[in-house]
Protein backbone atom coordinates (compact mmCIF):
# COMPACT_ATOMS: atom_id res chain seq x y z
CA UNK A 1 0.00 0.00 0.00
CA UNK A 2 1.32 3.43 -0.59
CA UNK A 3 1.89 6.21 1.68
CA UNK A 4 0.25 9.28 1.61
CA UNK A 5 1.94 12.86 2.57
CA UNK A 6 0.55 12.19 6.23
CA UNK A 7 1.78 8.82 6.90
CA UNK A 8 5.69 10.06 5.08
CA UNK A 9 5.67 13.14 7.14
CA UNK A 10 5.04 10.94 10.42
CA UNK A 11 7.08 8.51 9.63
CA UNK A 12 10.74 10.74 8.20
CA UNK A 13 12.97 11.68 10.32
CA UNK A 14 12.89 15.32 12.48
CA UNK A 15 9.72 17.15 11.40
CA UNK A 16 7.58 14.33 10.94
CA UNK A 17 5.22 15.24 14.00
CA UNK A 18 5.66 18.82 13.89
CA UNK A 19 3.73 21.54 13.20
CA UNK A 20 4.36 21.55 9.29
CA UNK A 21 3.47 17.93 9.54
CA UNK A 22 0.06 18.72 11.14
CA UNK A 23 -0.54 21.54 8.79
CA UNK A 24 0.19 19.23 5.54
CA UNK A 25 -2.08 16.24 7.04
CA UNK A 26 -4.87 19.01 7.68
CA UNK A 27 -4.98 19.67 3.58
CA UNK A 28 -4.67 15.82 2.99
CA UNK A 29 -7.89 14.08 1.05
CA UNK A 30 -8.00 11.00 -0.46
CA UNK A 31 -7.57 12.94 -3.87
CA UNK A 32 -3.79 14.92 -2.41
CA UNK A 33 -1.10 13.65 -4.94
CA UNK A 34 1.44 10.97 -4.16
CA UNK A 35 4.49 9.73 -5.56
CA UNK A 36 4.44 6.37 -7.22
CA UNK A 37 7.08 3.58 -6.87
CA UNK A 38 9.82 5.41 -9.18
CA UNK A 39 9.90 8.01 -12.00
CA UNK A 40 7.06 7.83 -14.35
CA UNK A 41 6.73 8.20 -17.96
CA UNK A 42 3.21 9.33 -17.83
CA UNK A 43 0.82 11.29 -15.50
CA UNK A 44 -2.36 10.43 -16.91
CA UNK A 45 -4.36 7.85 -19.33
CA UNK A 46 -7.37 8.13 -21.33
CA UNK A 47 -8.65 5.26 -22.46
CA UNK A 48 -10.27 4.89 -25.59
CA UNK A 49 -12.34 2.40 -25.00
CA UNK A 50 -14.68 0.62 -27.68
CA UNK A 51 -17.47 -1.95 -25.85
CA UNK A 52 -18.20 -5.14 -28.03
CA UNK A 53 -14.84 -6.17 -29.43
CA UNK A 54 -13.70 -4.55 -32.81
CA UNK A 55 -12.87 -6.58 -35.22
CA UNK A 56 -8.94 -6.88 -35.55
CA UNK A 57 -9.03 -8.67 -39.04
CA UNK A 58 -10.97 -5.71 -40.56
CA UNK A 59 -8.99 -3.03 -38.61
CA UNK A 60 -5.00 -3.82 -37.85
CA UNK A 61 -4.13 -7.55 -38.72
CA UNK A 62 -4.40 -8.13 -42.76
CA UNK A 63 -5.22 -11.71 -43.04
CA UNK A 64 -4.72 -12.18 -47.20
CA UNK A 65 -4.11 -15.84 -46.48
CA UNK A 66 -8.42 -15.84 -45.68
CA UNK A 67 -8.80 -15.33 -49.09
CA UNK A 68 -7.95 -18.69 -49.84
CA UNK A 69 -10.75 -20.09 -47.69
CA UNK A 70 -12.95 -17.85 -47.95
CA UNK A 71 -16.67 -19.15 -48.24
CA UNK A 72 -15.60 -22.92 -46.36
CA UNK A 73 -14.48 -23.86 -43.06
CA UNK A 74 -10.84 -23.98 -42.07
CA UNK A 75 -8.99 -27.30 -41.28
CA UNK A 76 -10.21 -28.94 -38.56
CA UNK A 77 -6.64 -29.80 -37.64
CA UNK A 78 -5.69 -25.75 -36.49
CA UNK A 79 -9.82 -25.22 -35.39
CA UNK A 80 -9.92 -28.67 -33.38
CA UNK A 81 -9.11 -26.98 -29.96
CA UNK A 82 -11.20 -23.09 -30.91
CA UNK A 83 -13.68 -22.42 -27.72
CA UNK A 84 -15.93 -20.02 -29.29
CA UNK A 85 -19.32 -18.23 -28.05
CA UNK A 86 -21.70 -18.18 -30.62
CA UNK A 87 -20.48 -20.48 -33.49
CA UNK A 88 -18.58 -23.73 -34.02
CA UNK A 89 -15.34 -24.39 -34.96
CA UNK A 90 -16.42 -25.55 -38.51
CA UNK A 91 -17.82 -22.18 -39.58
CA UNK A 92 -17.00 -20.56 -42.80
CA UNK A 93 -14.13 -18.51 -43.01
CA UNK A 94 -14.26 -15.11 -44.51
CA UNK A 95 -12.16 -12.43 -45.39
CA UNK A 96 -12.05 -8.94 -45.18
CA UNK A 97 -13.28 -6.55 -47.83
CA UNK A 98 -11.34 -4.05 -46.41
CA UNK A 99 -8.68 -2.32 -48.74
CA UNK A 100 -5.03 -2.51 -46.53
CA UNK A 101 -2.38 -0.23 -46.44
CA UNK A 102 0.91 0.79 -44.90
CA UNK A 103 1.09 4.10 -43.51
CA UNK A 104 3.93 6.51 -42.16
CA UNK A 105 7.60 5.35 -41.67
CA UNK A 106 6.47 2.73 -39.31
CA UNK A 107 4.66 0.86 -42.41
CA UNK A 108 2.02 0.41 -40.10
CA UNK A 109 -0.32 -1.83 -42.01
CA UNK A 110 -4.33 -0.01 -41.15
CA UNK A 111 -7.08 -0.63 -42.47
CA UNK A 112 -9.21 2.36 -45.17
CA UNK A 113 -12.00 2.27 -42.09
CA UNK A 114 -9.40 4.47 -40.33
CA UNK A 115 -7.74 7.16 -42.47
CA UNK A 116 -7.53 9.54 -39.91
CA UNK A 117 -6.05 6.77 -37.48
CA UNK A 118 -3.68 5.58 -40.37
CA UNK A 119 -2.38 9.28 -41.00
CA UNK A 120 -0.86 9.24 -37.18
CA UNK A 121 0.71 5.84 -37.80
CA UNK A 122 3.54 6.95 -36.71
CA UNK A 123 2.73 7.99 -33.21
CA UNK A 124 0.94 4.87 -32.46
CA UNK A 125 2.27 1.62 -31.12
CA UNK A 126 -0.04 -1.49 -32.21
CA UNK A 127 -0.32 -4.32 -30.22
CA UNK A 128 -1.26 -7.40 -32.04
CA UNK A 129 -0.62 -10.13 -29.88
CA UNK A 130 -3.19 -9.55 -26.68
CA UNK A 131 -5.07 -12.37 -25.78
CA UNK A 132 -7.72 -12.73 -22.73
CA UNK A 133 -9.50 -15.46 -20.69
CA UNK A 134 -13.37 -13.80 -21.68
CA UNK A 135 -14.98 -14.67 -24.21
CA UNK A 136 -18.55 -12.98 -23.15
CA UNK A 137 -18.89 -9.21 -22.82
CA UNK A 138 -19.25 -8.83 -19.45
CA UNK A 139 -16.33 -10.96 -17.79
CA UNK A 140 -14.51 -9.58 -20.38
CA UNK A 141 -15.13 -5.95 -19.90
CA UNK A 142 -14.30 -6.81 -16.12
CA UNK A 143 -11.27 -8.82 -16.71
CA UNK A 144 -10.06 -5.58 -18.97
CA UNK A 145 -10.91 -2.43 -16.32
CA UNK A 146 -10.43 -4.68 -13.08
CA UNK A 147 -8.42 -7.52 -13.89
CA UNK A 148 -11.00 -10.06 -12.84
CA UNK A 149 -14.25 -11.25 -14.06
CA UNK A 150 -16.08 -11.19 -11.38
CA UNK A 151 -17.73 -8.03 -10.38
CA UNK A 152 -16.71 -6.07 -7.31
CA UNK A 153 -13.24 -4.88 -7.78
CA UNK A 154 -12.10 -1.56 -8.47
CA UNK A 155 -11.07 -0.60 -12.39
CA UNK A 156 -8.28 0.40 -13.36
CA UNK A 157 -9.34 4.23 -12.88
CA UNK A 158 -9.85 4.09 -9.16
CA UNK A 159 -6.33 1.99 -8.83
CA UNK A 160 -4.43 4.98 -10.46
CA UNK A 161 -6.59 7.47 -8.38
CA UNK A 162 -5.90 5.57 -5.54
CA UNK A 163 -2.46 5.15 -6.43
CA UNK A 164 -1.58 8.55 -7.29
CA UNK A 165 -4.35 10.83 -6.29
CA UNK A 166 -5.19 13.43 -8.37
CA UNK A 167 -3.45 16.76 -9.50
CA UNK A 168 -6.89 18.07 -10.07
CA UNK A 169 -8.01 20.57 -7.15
CA UNK A 170 -12.05 20.90 -8.57
CA UNK A 171 -12.68 18.00 -10.52
CA UNK A 172 -12.81 14.28 -9.89
CA UNK A 173 -9.64 12.49 -10.20
CA UNK A 174 -11.26 9.53 -12.45
CA UNK A 175 -14.41 10.83 -14.99
CA UNK A 176 -15.93 8.80 -17.38
CA UNK A 177 -17.86 10.32 -20.80
CA UNK A 178 -19.96 7.32 -22.55
CA UNK A 179 -21.21 6.96 -26.19
CA UNK A 180 -23.18 5.14 -28.18
CA UNK A 181 -25.20 1.76 -26.62
CA UNK A 182 -22.56 2.13 -24.02
CA UNK A 183 -20.45 -0.97 -21.75
CA UNK A 184 -22.03 -4.12 -21.15
CA UNK A 185 -20.49 -4.35 -17.65
CA UNK A 186 -21.88 -1.10 -16.85
CA UNK A 187 -20.91 1.24 -13.72
CA UNK A 188 -18.95 -1.44 -13.10
CA UNK A 189 -16.45 -0.95 -15.33
CA UNK A 190 -15.68 2.09 -13.73
CA UNK A 191 -16.33 0.99 -9.81
CA UNK A 192 -14.31 1.78 -7.09
CA UNK A 193 -15.07 -2.35 -5.59
CA UNK A 194 -13.12 -2.22 -1.97
CA UNK A 195 -11.24 0.83 -2.21
CA UNK A 196 -12.76 3.90 -0.94
CA UNK A 197 -15.33 5.35 -2.56
CA UNK A 198 -13.68 8.89 -3.36
CA UNK A 199 -11.85 6.66 -6.14
CA UNK A 200 -14.68 5.35 -8.21
CA UNK A 201 -15.23 7.03 -11.76
CA UNK A 202 -17.65 9.88 -12.30
CA UNK A 203 -19.83 10.18 -15.23
CA UNK A 204 -19.58 13.44 -16.76
CA UNK A 205 -21.99 14.52 -19.37
CA UNK A 206 -21.38 16.71 -22.11
CA UNK A 207 -24.70 18.67 -22.57
CA UNK A 208 -26.99 20.14 -19.65
CA UNK A 209 -25.72 19.65 -15.81
CA UNK A 210 -22.35 17.58 -16.28
CA UNK A 211 -23.11 15.29 -13.69
CA UNK A 212 -27.11 14.78 -12.57
CA UNK A 213 -27.77 16.68 -9.43
CA UNK A 214 -24.89 18.82 -8.99
CA UNK A 215 -27.06 22.48 -9.34
CA UNK A 216 -28.58 23.80 -7.02
CA UNK A 217 -31.78 23.87 -6.75
CA UNK A 218 -33.63 27.62 -7.64
CA UNK A 219 -33.26 29.78 -4.59
CA UNK A 220 -30.70 27.84 -2.63
CA UNK A 221 -27.63 29.94 -3.09
CA UNK A 222 -23.68 29.17 -3.00
CA UNK A 223 -23.61 31.13 0.35
CA UNK A 224 -26.46 28.70 1.46
CA UNK A 225 -24.78 25.57 0.31
CA UNK A 226 -21.45 26.06 2.08
CA UNK A 227 -23.15 26.74 5.34
CA UNK A 228 -24.86 22.97 5.36
CA UNK A 229 -21.60 21.82 3.91
CA UNK A 230 -19.89 22.84 7.06
CA UNK A 231 -22.27 21.51 9.30
CA UNK A 232 -22.16 18.51 7.96
CA UNK A 233 -18.26 18.09 7.70
CA UNK A 234 -18.01 18.93 11.54
CA UNK A 235 -20.38 16.06 12.18
CA UNK A 236 -18.69 14.01 9.99
CA UNK A 237 -15.58 14.79 11.89
CA UNK A 238 -17.15 13.99 14.84
CA UNK A 239 -18.17 10.73 13.87
CA UNK A 240 -14.77 9.98 12.28
CA UNK A 241 -13.17 10.64 15.84
CA UNK A 242 -15.68 8.27 17.48
CA UNK A 243 -15.22 5.15 14.82
CA UNK A 244 -12.05 6.06 13.33
CA UNK A 245 -13.99 4.82 9.61
CA UNK A 246 -11.46 6.09 6.68
CA UNK A 247 -14.71 6.04 4.55
CA UNK A 248 -16.20 9.32 6.61
CA UNK A 249 -12.60 10.68 5.18
CA UNK A 250 -13.15 9.97 1.52
CA UNK A 251 -17.42 11.05 1.90
CA UNK A 252 -16.18 14.19 3.64
CA UNK A 253 -13.67 15.02 0.14
CA UNK A 254 -16.41 13.86 -2.13
CA UNK A 255 -18.64 16.54 -0.61
CA UNK A 256 -16.29 19.14 -0.80
CA UNK A 257 -15.52 18.06 -4.45
CA UNK A 258 -18.65 18.49 -5.72
CA UNK A 259 -19.23 22.24 -4.07
CA UNK A 260 -15.83 23.34 -6.15
CA UNK A 261 -17.00 21.34 -9.31
CA UNK A 262 -20.41 23.44 -9.35
CA UNK A 263 -17.99 26.45 -10.86
CA UNK A 264 -15.29 24.19 -12.57
CA UNK A 265 -17.68 21.93 -14.50
CA UNK A 266 -19.37 24.79 -16.64
CA UNK A 267 -15.92 26.25 -17.02
CA UNK A 268 -14.65 23.09 -18.64
CA UNK A 269 -17.33 22.59 -21.05
CA UNK A 270 -17.16 26.24 -22.26
CA UNK A 271 -15.60 25.73 -25.66
CA UNK A 272 -15.41 28.96 -26.52
CA UNK A 273 -11.89 29.70 -26.63
CA UNK A 274 -10.93 26.28 -28.83
CA UNK A 275 -10.32 27.46 -32.29
CA UNK A 276 -12.86 26.27 -35.07
CA UNK A 277 -10.28 24.49 -36.59
CA UNK A 278 -9.62 22.42 -33.92
CA UNK A 279 -12.94 22.05 -33.23
CA UNK A 280 -13.70 21.02 -36.74
CA UNK A 281 -10.89 17.99 -36.43
CA UNK A 282 -12.15 16.54 -33.53
CA UNK A 283 -15.79 16.92 -35.54
CA UNK A 284 -17.66 18.82 -32.79
CA UNK A 285 -20.90 20.71 -34.69
CA UNK A 286 -20.23 18.14 -37.26
CA UNK A 287 -22.80 14.24 -37.66
CA UNK A 288 -21.67 11.89 -36.77
CA UNK A 289 -19.37 13.07 -35.11
CA UNK A 290 -20.16 15.61 -32.96
CA UNK A 291 -20.78 14.18 -29.23
CA UNK A 292 -17.32 11.21 -29.45
CA UNK A 293 -15.45 14.20 -30.94
CA UNK A 294 -16.54 16.03 -27.89
CA UNK A 295 -16.13 13.84 -25.17
CA UNK A 296 -12.18 13.59 -26.87
CA UNK A 297 -11.75 17.29 -26.52
CA UNK A 298 -12.63 17.34 -22.96
CA UNK A 299 -10.45 14.61 -22.24
CA UNK A 300 -7.77 16.50 -23.36
CA UNK A 301 -9.43 19.91 -21.55
CA UNK A 302 -9.45 17.32 -18.44
CA UNK A 303 -5.83 16.28 -18.82
CA UNK A 304 -4.86 19.92 -19.05
CA UNK A 305 -6.82 20.62 -15.59
CA UNK A 306 -4.88 17.35 -13.70
CA UNK A 307 -7.49 14.80 -14.26
CA UNK A 308 -5.70 11.50 -13.49
CA UNK A 309 -7.56 8.42 -15.50
CA UNK A 310 -10.27 9.80 -18.21
CA UNK A 311 -12.45 6.44 -19.59
CA UNK A 312 -14.00 7.58 -22.79
CA UNK A 313 -16.20 4.83 -23.83
CA UNK A 314 -18.33 4.02 -27.61
CA UNK A 315 -20.23 1.46 -28.08
CA UNK A 316 -21.13 -1.30 -29.57
CA UNK A 317 -18.62 -2.95 -31.53
CA UNK A 318 -20.87 -6.65 -31.06
CA UNK A 319 -21.15 -6.57 -34.79
CA UNK A 320 -23.16 -10.74 -35.22
CA UNK A 321 -24.46 -9.39 -38.28
CA UNK A 322 -23.30 -6.67 -41.00
CA UNK A 323 -20.10 -5.92 -39.49
CA UNK A 324 -19.10 -4.26 -43.02
CA UNK A 325 -22.27 -1.90 -41.99
CA UNK A 326 -21.52 -1.69 -38.89
CA UNK A 327 -17.68 -1.58 -38.61
CA UNK A 328 -18.23 1.45 -40.86
CA UNK A 329 -20.48 3.05 -39.03
CA UNK A 330 -18.96 3.13 -35.88
CA UNK A 331 -15.26 4.12 -37.39
CA UNK A 332 -16.85 7.36 -39.33
CA UNK A 333 -18.10 8.01 -35.57
CA UNK A 334 -14.61 7.93 -34.31
CA UNK A 335 -11.67 7.63 -36.32
CA UNK A 336 -11.21 11.55 -36.82
CA UNK A 337 -12.08 12.57 -32.91
CA UNK A 338 -9.64 9.83 -31.58
CA UNK A 339 -6.63 10.79 -34.22
CA UNK A 340 -7.04 14.43 -33.24
CA UNK A 341 -6.90 13.74 -29.75
CA UNK A 342 -3.04 11.80 -30.26
CA UNK A 343 -2.61 15.32 -32.62
CA UNK A 344 -3.67 17.60 -30.46
CA UNK A 345 -1.82 16.10 -27.09
CA UNK A 346 1.37 16.16 -29.01
CA UNK A 347 0.62 19.62 -30.43
CA UNK A 348 0.41 20.90 -26.85
CA UNK A 349 3.65 18.94 -25.25
CA UNK A 350 1.10 16.89 -23.88
CA UNK A 351 1.46 13.29 -25.14
CA UNK A 352 4.55 12.57 -23.69
CA UNK A 353 3.24 12.85 -20.45
CA UNK A 354 -0.41 11.49 -21.58
CA UNK A 355 -0.70 7.64 -22.13
CA UNK A 356 -3.36 7.36 -24.86
CA UNK A 357 -5.20 3.55 -25.19
CA UNK A 358 -7.44 2.27 -28.29
CA UNK A 359 -9.51 -1.08 -27.96
CA UNK A 360 -11.88 -2.87 -26.12
CA UNK A 361 -12.04 -6.51 -24.18
CA UNK A 362 -11.63 -9.01 -27.20
CA UNK A 363 -11.19 -9.08 -30.81
CA UNK A 364 -13.99 -11.05 -33.83
CA UNK A 365 -13.36 -14.65 -35.24
CA UNK A 366 -11.88 -14.84 -38.54
CA UNK A 367 -14.98 -17.28 -39.33
CA UNK A 368 -18.57 -15.69 -40.39
CA UNK A 369 -21.62 -15.86 -38.31
CA UNK A 370 -24.68 -15.92 -40.03
CA UNK A 371 -27.51 -15.17 -37.83
CA UNK A 372 -30.04 -14.31 -40.56
CA UNK A 373 -30.37 -14.64 -44.34
CA UNK A 374 -32.14 -11.40 -45.06
CA UNK A 375 -28.89 -8.88 -43.05
CA UNK A 376 -25.13 -9.13 -44.01
CA UNK A 377 -23.02 -11.89 -42.17
CA UNK A 378 -21.22 -11.10 -38.69
CA UNK A 379 -18.33 -12.34 -36.68
CA UNK A 380 -17.55 -14.02 -33.35
CA UNK A 381 -16.31 -12.97 -30.16
CA UNK A 382 -12.53 -13.83 -30.44
CA UNK A 383 -10.22 -13.91 -27.29
CA UNK A 384 -6.92 -15.86 -28.20
CA UNK A 385 -5.79 -13.24 -30.37
CA UNK A 386 -6.75 -9.30 -30.86
CA UNK A 387 -5.85 -5.75 -31.16
CA UNK A 388 -5.40 -2.35 -29.31
CA UNK A 389 -3.30 0.64 -30.26
CA UNK A 390 -1.23 2.39 -27.49
CA UNK A 391 0.53 5.89 -27.98
CA UNK A 392 2.31 8.47 -25.63
CA UNK A 393 3.14 8.11 -21.85
CA UNK A 394 6.34 6.57 -22.67
CA UNK A 395 5.15 3.94 -25.75
CA UNK A 396 7.06 3.33 -27.79
CA UNK A 397 5.64 4.98 -31.19
CA UNK A 398 5.83 3.91 -34.67
CA UNK A 399 5.87 0.09 -33.77
CA UNK A 400 3.75 -2.92 -34.23
CA UNK A 401 4.42 -5.41 -31.36
CA UNK A 402 2.96 -8.68 -31.36
CA UNK A 403 1.93 -11.34 -34.54
CA UNK A 404 -1.16 -13.90 -35.17
CA UNK A 405 -0.99 -16.81 -37.33
CA UNK A 406 -1.94 -16.40 -40.86
CA UNK A 407 -5.75 -17.09 -40.76
CA UNK A 408 -5.94 -14.58 -37.25
CA UNK A 409 -6.65 -17.79 -35.01
CA UNK A 410 -3.96 -17.43 -32.01
CA UNK A 411 -1.21 -14.73 -30.99
CA UNK A 412 2.11 -16.41 -31.74
CA UNK A 413 4.61 -14.02 -30.84
CA UNK A 414 4.99 -11.40 -28.35
CA UNK A 415 1.63 -12.64 -26.79
CA UNK A 416 0.41 -10.29 -24.05
CA UNK A 417 -2.08 -11.04 -21.63
CA UNK A 418 -4.62 -8.64 -20.62
CA UNK A 419 -2.83 -8.60 -16.64
CA UNK A 420 0.32 -7.56 -18.96
CA UNK A 421 -1.10 -4.92 -20.37
CA UNK A 422 -2.45 -3.86 -17.08
CA UNK A 423 0.90 -4.14 -15.69
CA UNK A 424 2.45 -1.91 -18.74
CA UNK A 425 0.41 0.99 -17.95
CA UNK A 426 0.86 0.78 -14.47
CA UNK A 427 4.61 0.92 -15.36
CA UNK A 428 4.28 4.22 -17.44
CA UNK A 429 2.39 5.44 -14.68
CA UNK A 430 5.72 4.30 -11.90
CA UNK A 431 4.21 1.74 -10.12
CA UNK A 432 5.28 -1.55 -9.98
CA UNK A 433 2.31 -3.64 -10.12
CA UNK A 434 3.01 -5.75 -7.42
CA UNK A 435 3.21 -3.11 -4.69
CA UNK A 436 -0.03 -1.58 -5.97
CA UNK A 437 -1.80 -3.13 -3.29
CA UNK A 438 -5.22 -3.03 -0.57
CA UNK A 439 -5.94 -5.22 1.96
CA UNK A 440 -9.46 -6.43 1.86
CA UNK A 441 -11.07 -9.59 3.05
CA UNK A 442 -7.77 -10.62 4.51
CA UNK A 443 -5.27 -10.45 1.98
CA UNK A 444 -3.74 -7.73 -0.36
CA UNK A 445 -5.12 -7.27 -3.66
CA UNK A 446 -4.15 -5.88 -6.84
CA UNK A 447 -5.25 -5.01 -10.73
CA UNK A 448 -3.05 -7.67 -12.25
CA UNK A 449 -4.53 -10.16 -9.60
CA UNK A 450 -2.05 -13.30 -9.44
CA UNK A 451 -0.53 -12.37 -12.72
CA UNK A 452 1.09 -9.77 -15.41
CA UNK A 453 4.34 -8.54 -16.62
CA UNK A 454 5.06 -5.28 -18.19
CA UNK A 455 6.03 -5.24 -21.82
CA UNK A 456 9.67 -4.03 -22.30
CA UNK A 457 8.76 -3.98 -25.77
CA UNK A 458 5.76 -1.31 -25.70
CA UNK A 459 7.87 1.00 -23.67
CA UNK A 460 10.22 3.61 -25.17
CA UNK A 461 13.04 3.01 -22.85
CA UNK A 462 12.17 -1.02 -21.99
CA UNK A 463 12.44 -2.37 -18.68
CA UNK A 464 15.35 -1.76 -16.06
Amino acid sequence: MLLNRRHFLRAASGFGGLALGDLLAAESTPFSPRLPHFPATARSVIFLFMPGGPSQIDLFDHKPELRKWHGRPLPASVTKDLKLAFIKPNANAVASPRTFARHGESGAEISDLLPHTARRADDLCIVRGLHTDAFNHDPGELLLMTGSMQPGRPSMGAWVSYGLGSESRNLPGFVVLSSGSGPSAGSNDWSNGFLPSAFQGTPLRGTGDPILYLSNPDGFTSEMQRARLDVIRRMNEKRRRETGDAEIDARIASYELAFRMQMAAPELLDLSAEPKYLLDQYGVHHEPTHQYGLHCLLARRMVERGVRFIMVSHGSWDDHNDIDKNLEKNCRITDPPAAALVGDLKQRGLLDSTLVIWGGEFGRTPLTQQQRSDIGYGRDHHPNCYSMWMAGGGIRAGETVGKTDELGLEAVEDRVHLHDLQATILHTLGFDHTRLTFQNSGRNFRLTDVGGKAVSKLLKKGLA
